[in-house]
């Protein structure tokens, strides 16, 4: 397929919509996410640069959202260590608070330009970057063809393939071939997700594991912690976290089948989504349920049945206020959400079956008895049932969890290493210039 043919054909994308295109990404989420996007900061999306270009190489890291800044954060420090340049940039104005909590000035943060050829080719001819790295999932028609016409290397690390994307690109196979034969490489998640960018013509392919797992667990604010502890006392408690459309009425649920049973129960509800708050908490409340929102800084009182985490950044601290955790977009939603952070900080992990975004870390999880599957709300209860009832089998669930977490490290590690052939030239580059410059 010749570029130009296979530009004219990826171009269609802007015209049919992100449906006809997957894991196509800055178009289409900019699009569905207008409104919540710092507006002071727009133009950037038509790549429009914000800061200017430092001297010297500059590495290109993007993540899309808060779960794959989380992931590269490490990534992105060990980067830093050899004294190269970066300009990471996200989707979302969510993942850039957590860029700038974690990493602050170390980076040049910038939300990602849309995948339209002008937004591209504005902020490469700014930013200039000496390397491309993409993280999970986002495949840009428009951006890799601009980058290859550059001859700018780009890695895909963390790498994975969902059921429903590698179904979609297979109808499209040519058209594949043509965006990942611009790789220079990927470094997948999973021997599965290896094998299936294979199949679509991505060379060379390395296994890395999950970053995540090579995360620390997510922060705490201590005096937060300390104080909702007080409130709480020694009410038995459970969570169900990133939860999606459903689940949330279905948490509830279980909440009033259990809380006769197990005197005191507080239930803990963490939408993904917290803008949804307003109206879960009037659903539930409907359910004859008392509700206390986080972000109103309710108290938590003895007759309170749910306290909604509708708060941004603090998934370390609700976690932290129990031993059993529900993750959601797996009961009434497919795809999964991330079970590793729930397990590295000793909590039993339940989840529906629609998990095949983090298939392998489930299977480990399982396989090992720290996580357990559950078919519908009945399930559910039964399960958080045996869970406050039995504390030696909770316990035992809990251990296994956090020994599956530290079995799986060492993605950072088989990463850099994959990356070290494109990374040392710039370090080369950057000490040279600067010797130079003394």
């Amino acid at each position: 397929m010749s570029g130009r043919w296979a530009r004219a054909m990826l171009s269609a994308y802007r015209f049919a919509g992100a449906a006809a295109y997957p894991l196509v990404g800055p178009y289409v989420a900019w699009r569905t996410s207008r409104g919540k996007e710092d507006r002071n900061r727009r133009r950037e999306r038509y790549g429009v640069a914000g800061r200017p270009r430092p001297e010297g190489p500059v590495i290109w890291i993007h993540a899309a959202s808060v779960g794959e800044t989380i992931a590269v954060v490490p990534l992105v420090e060990s980067i830093l260590d050899y004294g190269v340049n970066i300009v990471l940039t996200t989707g979302t104005v969510t993942s850039a608070q957590v860029a700038d909590e974690r990493l602050g000035d170390r980076i040049i943060h910038q939300y990602v330009p849309l995948d339209l050829k002008p937004a591209v080719s504005r902020f490469l001819d700014h930013w200039r970057p000496d390397l491309a790295i993409i993280a999970e999932s986002e495949i840009w028609p428009m951006t890799i063809l601009e980058l290859g016409a550059r001859h700018v290397p780009q890695v895909l690390v963390n790498g994975r393939l969902s059921d429903r994307s590698f179904t979609s690109w297979k109808k499209r196979a040519n058209i594949a071939e043509a965006l990942f034969e611009n790789l220079a490489h990927v470094v997948a998640q999973s021997d599965v997700d290896g094998e299936r960018f294979r199949a679509l013509g991505a060379r060379p392919v390395t296994v890395s594991g999950n970053l995540k797992v090579d995360t620390n667990p997510p922060p705490v604010d201590d005096r937060a912690l300390g104080t909702l502890q007080r409130q709480i006392g020694k009410r038995p408690t459970w969570a169900a976290i990133s939860t999606h459309d459903g689940e949330e009425v279905v948490a509830a649920e279980v909440h009033a089948t259990l809380h006769k049973r197990h005197h005191g129960l507080l239930t803990i509800v963490v939408p993904r989504h917290p803008d949804r708050a307003e109206a879960l908490a009037a659903q539930i409340s409907g359910m004859g349920l008392k509700v206390a929102r986080r972000s109103k800084g309710d108290r938590i009182g003895p007759d309170t049945d749910i306290l909604l985490g509708d708060t941004i950044g603090e998934m370390g601290l609700y976690l932290r206020l129990t031993e059993i955790a529900f993750v959601g977009r797996s009961l009434t939603s497919e795809g999964g959400q991330n079970p590793l952070e729930p397990a590295m900080l000793d909590t039993a992990v339940l989840a529906g079956r629609n998990v095949q975004n983090f298939r392998e870390a489930y299977q480990r999880l399982i396989d090992s008895g720290g996580a357990k599957l559950v078919r519908d709300r009945d399930m559910l209860a039964g399960a958080v049932n045996f869970l406050l009832t039995n504390e030696v089998a909770r316990h035992e669930m809990m251990a296994a969890g956090i020994a599956t977490v530290d079995e799986m490290r060492g993605a950072l590690a088989r990463t850099l290493k994959s990356l070290e052939p494109y990374i040392q030239p710039l370090v080369v580059k950057s000490r040279l210039k600067g010797a130079n410059g003394r």
